[in-house]
């Protein structure tokens, strides 16, 4: 039987910096012997709101696997076309959230669960843009990290009509998160956020607006600064309109006064799908 982890390409395997995503590029590199072909790339791409310790898990496993990991962000143009992608490092990518506000600025209103533009232009294009325009590729696969007990997220993956093809070896090899958490216990490394039975509830945009909201009061009892670039982006769109990043909650500000006198258990599954992943 084929080993789902010897991916056909060319190809792309979209890392987010969470568990599962290295876990599965652990496997990759072992169907390849330790060193992947040419034509497949390993690619992370930071919105600048992603976690310290993501960005520094990220470069950990480039360093201590040996693999190339290509660090991209979106920024614009001064002329068309506007959205492009540039390629980083750990040492130069962006940690203040620069290029989730450029786009917001750009766009002139905040993103919210049913208009995501968000995942589309800060990760999903930028992904495009590399391997369309600076690789080449008319055609390609896309790696997802989507495990075997994440069934709804593979249908929703593998029904999209893109360029490229989405594939999930994970779900192939039927790997639950039973055993990225067993994998990650025998290493020497690993990414230093809660890992709250199995999930990563700090992992991806530090307090995006998907997480559900106890997870997200239970993130804020923990480091409150967080909420100040969120509270920024509300406070500049809202002034006028009352903008927030989501109608069916407290916005920022509210969130962080509710952290400061109620205990969060990460015990919501009100998290929604989103491209972004473990």
């Amino acid at each position: 039987m084929k080993n789902p982890y010897k991916i056909e390409s060319p190809a792309l395997i979209s890392f987010s910096g969470g568990r599962t995503s290295g876990f599965m590029l652990w496997q990759i590199l072992q169907a390849y012997e330790g060193k992947l072909p040419d034509d497949i790339h390993v690619v992370f791409a930071n919105t600048g709101k992603e976690a310290e310790e993501t960005l520094d898990f990220v470069n950990e496993i480039s360093e201590k696997w040996d693999i190339h990991i290509h660090w991209l962000e979106m920024y614009l143009g001064k002329e068309r076309p506007i959205y492009r992608t540039k390629e980083v490092t750990y040492e130069t990518a962006s940690r203040k959230g620069e290029p989730f506000e450029a786009l917001l600025d750009r766009r002139k209103y905040l993103p919210n669960p049913v208009t995501r533009f968000c995942t589309t232009e800060l990760k999903i294009k930028v992904m495009y843009r590399f391997m369309r325009k600076m690789k080449g590729y008319k055609d390609w696969y896309n790696v997802i990290g989507l495990r075997y007990d994440e069934p709804r997220r593979v249908t929703n993956a593998l029904k999209q009509n893109n360029t490229w093809t989405n594939i999930t070896p994970m779900y192939d090899a039927k790997h639950t998160v039973e055993d990225v958490s067993n994998f990650w216990k025998k290493q020497n490394f690993d990414l230093r956020l809660t890992n709250f039975n199995g999930k990563t509830p700090a992992g991806n945009c530090d307090l995006c607006f998907l997480k559900g909201m106890d997870t997200t009061i239970s993130i804020l009892k923990e480091k409150p600064e967080l909420a100040d670039w969120w509270i920024k982006q509300e406070q500049k769109f809202g002034e006028q309109s009352g903008a927030v990043f989501r109608k069916d909650r407290p916005n920022y500000i509210k969130l962080v006064d509710i952290s400061k006198s109620q205990q969060g258990f990460f015990d919501d599954d009100d998290q929604m799908t989103c491209f972004c992943h473990d």
